[in-house]
């Protein structure tokens, strides 16, 4: 009888043991941890995903792995802060139960320790997915890849989230195929070591936890020790940890993050022997550090809420030794108290703060620094100051270091160091000037002198004038002999009235509209705009919209002003464009100056850009020089982060609806700026697409311009043609070349079913053919944009990604470029267009 017992208990056992692993594998019944992930399983950012919480901070969690139960737990899964807008993948440390639920606490959680595509968050709906192939793979809602881990063929078997917060795929031999220790962003773990190679990057700012990558890093340097840097040109350093002087060979170098210390080890024989360590409190609970946008390195740990445990820089270099301790410009006293450069005799304020209420924030030139009017340059003077990152350009007296400053536009600041004899001394010239500190001469065994360069503006015209408000007068006299009629001269009189009447009704209206807009410009006065273009005589060049002027400003700065020409599309166009960049600033965008609304003119007032449009620069027969690869390669790029900026970082999505060279313009060191706002579409956030006329230049449209329905991927096409273009050097549609090779979109296709894509990279351009491959490689990218299906476009954050190598091109592609719809002529497409455009500003603007 005891044998039949034993093997009915063995049986239950045994189904017991299976219902369990049964139910561990459902993604919607797990009470307990559920550290480990299958291939082929997919997750959804949505409110149905399990395991989500909402914190009273205004942060959601959706948990798709946890590690443990009760108390501070690492997870990982979708997470979101603040309006919850857009979402990133991240593992972050939560607080969970005995029952393995996540709850929440009455502060501090949850506390992102690592996230993969912060720079590219995605919106609700997104999906993650580990598939089949063994590649963890995150998509935005409309389909585009965000990030990838790159695995497929490696052998990965499954995800596995470990106890210290490691994010892992392995294969059968449960060994590592890619981890998340990797590919740190902005903190460590204990037990996470950094490599020599990898940085630690804050966010922009500790609220702006989805900005792009802010200006300090943390990295190791090989046979050399810790460095913090913060971003400039060339970067300046703020901290280092330099390591002895050693014969030993040298393997790899990184510093770990232990629970009680974080340790720099240098050389790999000796790893038991760190070159220095830094003292961190033992935790008895969860810990992190973290690296700030600050530039403080701090560690904190969970008690009550996550309390600061240590600064672990402040012992080195003190409070006012961070360069942005008081931001920009600005001047460190003890204790941070934090002010502007002023001048003494006579005073005179060149820098305001930032803001009134957050000194450390910096200050800003009242006056920016032009390279036009050097004449007018000074120094504000500034004794016993110091500079973080003082770097020896050379060893002059001071008047020889203050003069090189003066004759390069691009310094900041001359600081100078010397002994007791200012004849002999260290002269740095910084491009970008930081934080600066007051030094007690009786602490330091040198002397530091600080020389601020400002603009001495000359009386320049105040940017606030406006305008008078000139009521327009009708007179009108009626002499005649002729035999009148009382009842006409009512009639049109009374007609006269109206048009008057809509007229101003219309003025107010629109001058009502431009003082709402958001960060509206300056609004300069007609008869400034005269004076700075010589009353309107240098013209730069003809557009559709208008023509174009040279101008100067009594401050020196350059300008170009576009005077807008037509009826009812005049004001269309002006307040479209004041609109869509009045309020927004981007590198890659041109900067609108301000504007001017003058009886019926209409003039926009934008930076001069020397090196005019990039027409100019790449076809043939209508240039001066040839293009490097290095330099199209960049522009590409400007462009590219010019258009993800309008489509994804605006308070208002921004469609720029007329991608192409001639608006695409070229500063004196070639960094591009899209320009030419005229036919700019602003859409909501929560619009996904958006009924519209016809609009934009033959040749650049997308197939679905002709159902009149568009999304942002129309800027993704142009991107496309922008950029076969730029590496082709040839218009997409030139009668220069033989019939079969008019349409360039053809020759594309052609040499894509051919294999010889090599065949239309520049032949003009030595470097592009010693590049080939890599231009090849960028043409996929094109490509990619390209695809009939606008749905199978990516985004451009998707295509910064892809050109920077960080992200494959799709490879399921459709080279089928060309629709004989769009290869119209323009005499053919008017009757669509409202209107068709084109611009042929060629000259520096």
């Amino acid at each position: 009888m005891r044998a039949p017992w034993t093997m009915m208990m063995v049986s239950c056992y045994y189904f017991a043991l299976s219902f369990l692993i049964l139910n561990r594998s459902s993604a919607s019944a797990q009470p307990f941890d559920y550290p480990t992930a299958n291939l082929s399983t997919t997750w959804t950012n949505n409110v149905s995903a399990p395991h989500t919480v909402n914190f009273t901070d205004g942060s959601t969690v959706r948990a798709i792995l946890l590690r443990g139960t009760f108390g501070p737990r690492f997870a990982c899964g979708f997470y979101c802060n603040g309006d919850c807008t857009f979402y990133v993948f991240a593992v972050f440390i939560v607080q969970t139960n005995s029952g393995g639920g996540i709850v929440q606490p009455s502060i501090g959680f949850p506390q992102v320790v690592w996230s993969a595509n912060r720079d590219y968050p995605v919106s609700y709906g997104a999906i993650l997915n580990l598939t089949a192939a063994g590649e963890l793979v995150l998509r935005d809602v409309d389909g585009s890849t965000v990030w990838t881990t790159n695995t497929t063929g490696k052998s990965v078997a499954g995800m596995n989230l470990t106890d210290d917060g490691n994010l892992v795929l392995f294969d059968v031999n449960r060994s590592v195929v890619w981890q998340s220790f990797d590919y740190p962003t902005d903190s460590l773990v204990p037990g996470q070591r950094l490599f020599q190679g990898q940085q630690l990057i804050p966010s922009v700012s500790s609220t702006n936890w989805t900005a792009q990558k802010g200006l300090i890093s943390l990295q190791v340097i090989e046979n050399r020790g810790l460095f913090g840097y913060i971003e400039s040109n060339p970067p300046q350093l703020y901290y280092s940890n330099l390591v002895p002087d050693s014969n030993t060979t040298i393997d790899k170098g990184y510093v770990r993050f232990l629970n009680g210390s974080l340790s720099l080890f240098i050389h790999s024989s000796e790893p038991n022997d760190p070159d220095d360590v830094m003292s961190i409190p033992q935790a008895s609970s969860a810990q992190y550090m973290t690296l700030m946008p600050d530039g403080h390195l701090k560690v904190f740990e969970w008690q009550t809420g996550w309390v600061e445990v240590a600064d672990l820089l402040n012992r080195d270099i003190g409070e006012c030794g961070y360069p942005l301790a008081c931001g920009r410009n600005g001047v460190c006293s003890n204790n941070q108290q934090c002010s502007c450069p002023v001048s003494s005799s006579p005073r005179i304020d060149y820098f305001r703060p930032v803001n009134d209420r957050q000194p450390n924030l910096g200050c800003s030139e009242i006056t920016p620094l032009t390279c036009n009017a050097t004449e007018d340059h000074v120094f504000i003077p500034l004794e016993n100051v110091r500079y973080f990152a003082f770097v020896t350009d050379m060893n002059t007296d001071m008047e020889t270091c203050k003069q090189a400053c003066l004759n390069n536009c691009s310094c900041k600041a001359a600081l100078f160091q010397y002994g007791s004899n200012s004849s002999d001394g260290s002269c740095y010239l910084p491009s970008d000037l930081f934080t600066m500190m007051n030094a007690d001469p009786n602490l330091v065994h040198f002397n530091a002198s600080a020389f601020i360069k400002v603009q001495n503006a000359r009386s320049p015209p105040s940017s606030t004038s406006q305008v008078p408000n000139k009521k327009g007068g009708l007179t009108t006299t009626v002499i005649g002999s002729i035999i009148g009629s009382v009842l006409v001269l009512f009639v049109v009189v009374g007609f006269i009235l109206c048009i008057l009447h809509k007229r101003r009704r219309n003025a107010k209206m629109e001058e009502e509209y431009i003082k709402e807009v958001p960060g509206m410009t300056t609004r300069f006065s007609y008869a400034v705009l005269k004076t700075a273009t010589e009353n309107f005589s240098k013209k730069l060049g003809q557009g559709g919209f208008g023509s174009v002027f040279e101008g100067t400003l009594t401050d020196g700065s350059k300008i170009a002003v576009k005077c807008l020409e037509g009826l009812g599309q005049v004001n269309k166009s002006f307040l479209a464009e004041v609109e869509s960049i009045g309020s927004i600033h981007h590198v890659n965008l041109v900067r609108l100056r301000g504007f001017c609304a003058w009886k019926s003119e209409r003039f926009l007032v934008y930076d001069f850009m020397s090196n005019s449009s990039l027409d100019r620069w790449i076809y043939h027969g209508n240039r001066e020089h040839v293009l490097e690869w290095e330099r199209r390669k960049k522009i590409i790029m400007d462009i590219a982060k010019g258009l993800a900026y309008l489509h994804e970082d605006c308070r208002q999505k921004i469609i720029h609806l007329d991608i192409k060279p001639q608006n695409i313009l070229l500063d004196s060191d070639f960094n591009a700026k899209v320009s030419d706002f005229g036919l700019s579409k602003l859409i909501d956030r929560n619009e996904t697409e958006v009924m519209t006329t016809m609009r934009g230049t033959p040749g650049y449209l997308a197939p679905e311009w002709l159902s009149s329905v568009i999304t942002e991927k129309v800027d993704v096409y142009s991107f496309g043609i922008v950029l076969l273009e730029t590496l082709c050097g040839r218009k997409n549609f030139d009668k220069s070349q033989k019939e079969e090779n008019w349409h360039l979109l053809a020759v594309f296709q052609k040499c894509w079913e051919q294999g010889k894509l090599l065949d239309i990279v520049d032949e003009h351009s030595e470097d592009m053919q010693t590049h080939h491959s890599e231009v090849v490689e960028m043409m996929k990218v094109a490509s990619w944009c390209l695809q009939t299906d606008f749905t199978k476009r990516p985004s451009m954050s998707t295509v910064i990604k892809a050109l920077e190598g960080m992200l494959e091109v799709e490879s399921n592609l459709d080279y089928n470029f060309t629709d004989p719809r769009l290869h119209k002529t323009t005499v053919e497409h008017e009757k669509d267009f409202t209107p068709l455009l084109a611009s042929e500003l060629s000259g520096p603007r």
